[in-house]
């Protein structure tokens, strides 16, 4: 058995490369950075950084072609996919890539900024509302079954309540032995 499979979430380094092709294929490219923070033994934080190139085929690369853009942080998953292509000078290259399954932008939506003139605005239009009522407000007309009759005083048709055996609960189709709420359907 093998696994190749790869997790990275990090962020994007230049905007994404977008080529169509035939019978509306759809490819787009970026490369990705990912970073770790350590502190080394004379106390000195070190940061390095990987470059991971990202290639999302049809679906995807339509999402990301509307969603992802240069500084974007995003959670790929994907499998690690290498290949070789001989460059215009004849020499033999290698690339490692990740081939996305899938991924996810993580960056937060910008909430809408409200200046000073606009806060005083909003503060002085509410108070000008009364407050809202604080009143409680009883609960509508309780449930009734259809037969429209619930005897809570003795166990039997259209009552629930526990036994004195302790082996159950008996409901409106008897006792029902063995089976705590946990095992209940609903």
């Amino acid at each position: 058995m093998s696994v190749n499979k790869v997790i990275l979430v990090g962020n994007v380094g230049k905007d994404p490369v977008i080529r169509y092709f035939d019978k509306g294929v759809v490819k787009v490219t970026f490369p990705l950075a990912t970073s770790e923070t350590y502190t080394n033994q004379q106390g000195e934080t070190i940061t390095s950084t990987e470059w991971h190139n990202i290639v999302l085929w049809r679906a995807l690369a339509e999402v990301a072609e509307k969603t992802v853009k240069k500084g974007s942080q995003v959670y790929v998953i994907g499998k690690i996919k290498t290949r070789s292509y001989v460059d215009k000078d004849g020499n033999n290259k290698y690339i490692t890539e990740i081939l996305a399954d899938a991924f996810l932008v993580l960056d937060k939506k910008q909430s809408p900024t409200i200046n000073i003139a606009q806060a005083n605005t909003l503060k002085n239009d509410m108070s000008d509302k009364e407050p809202a009522s604080s009143e409680i407000k009883e609960p509508g007309t309780p449930y009734r079954p259809a037969n429209g009759n619930i005897d809570k005083s003795t166990p039997g048709k259209g009552s629930i309540s526990n036994d004195d055996s302790g082996q159950g609960r008996t409901y409106d189709n008897g006792p029902v032995t063995g089976q705590n709420e946990d095992d209940l359907p609903f």
